[in-house]
């Protein structure tokens, strides 16, 4: 289905068509189906948030807040109807990757991606990113059954609170070059690209995991850790890498999160605790060897 709609769009657009708006899938049915609600994104998401609150996670003896590198996700894209892409990642404890893998697997949602993100991480967390196609509350009910054999909660999420700290938000801001969020006790930027992403042909916005995100969690007097991951091209792997390593930023993991993207996108992920405006510089020079949309 999904090939013959992309098809389908590619071949009114050689004639000069409008592609036609394709109504959305029933969220409503979609969250119930899951179990958890979720939020409409521009481009027509419905991104859910799926923290993992009940980890307590530490890193060189940070406490890791759920909103900083804890945080699970799903987004589904209207296709056609009643269908949709969902695309997400989902942040598992060692034990529970081969049941998860193989519930995901028997519900036809693959897995795009399995790895690390962070070193050093007591315990350890993993990260799985995957990918489905078909009717949206068909792939919920999957993801449902996957998600029943984690720990992953789906009720409301503890109250944290929104505000970053100490952090000199507008200093960061500055550096940055954008403007970020808190939210959760953590500051957040994401940064979209300024090429279109497709995956098999269909257009993934920045809300379905394409955007750079940058991460600072507050640690006091100024301080604070920061992870997230840059979205790259090859020619763009080397030089970022080169800037986060002279900033004293560690790359923690490099790789790939889909498995038919146009262009060919590099996932890198960092690490690092300092002094947060020192930290603001460091990205914002790895954030320059990387083609940007306009802020």
């Amino acid at each position: 289905m999904h090939g013959k709609i992309v098809a389908g769009f590619a071949f009114a657009a050689s004639l000069g068509f409008a592609q036609p708006v394709l109504a959305a899938p029933d969220w409503k049915a979609v969250a119930q189906a899951l179990g958890k609600s979720g939020t409409e994104m521009p481009g027509g998401v419905y991104r859910i948030s799926l923290p993992r609150s009940d980890l307590e996670v530490t890193l060189d003896g940070i406490a890791i807040k759920p909103g900083f590198a804890l945080g699970s996700w799903l987004a589904f894209q209207g296709a056609d109807g009643k269908d949709a892409m969902v695309m997400g990642d989902l942040v598992l404890t060692e034990d529970e990757i081969n049941p998860m893998m193989k519930r995901l697997m028997a519900s036809g949602i693959e897995v795009t991606g399995l790895h690390n993100h962070l070193l050093r991480a007591e315990p350890p967390t993993m990260y799985m990113h995957v990918e489905g196609h078909g009717d949206a509350v068909k792939l919920a009910e999957g993801l449902h059954a996957a998600l029943a054999l984690s720990k992953t909660p789906l009720g409301s999420p503890p109250n944290t609170k929104s505000e970053a700290g100490d952090l000199d938000t507008a200093a960061i801001d500055h550096i940055i070059g954008r403007a970020g969020k808190a939210s959760g006790g953590v500051y957040q930027f994401t940064i979209p690209r300024a090429e279109k992403i497709t995956e098999g042909g269909m257009a993934i916005p920045t809300s379905m995991g394409t955007g750079i995100a940058i991460n600072f969690e507050p640690l006091g007097k100024g301080n604070a850790a920061i992870t997230g991951d840059f979205v790259l091209r090859a020619e763009e792997v080397t030089p970022v890498m080169q800037q986060l390593r002279e900033h004293g930023i560690e790359v923690t993991a490099l790789h790939n999160h889909m498995l038919a993207d146009e262009p060919r996108l590099f996932f890198m992920h960092f690490w690092a605790h300092d002094d947060a405006n020192a930290l603001a510089r460091g990205l914002r020079a790895a954030l320059d060897k990387i083609n940007l949309q306009h802020s």
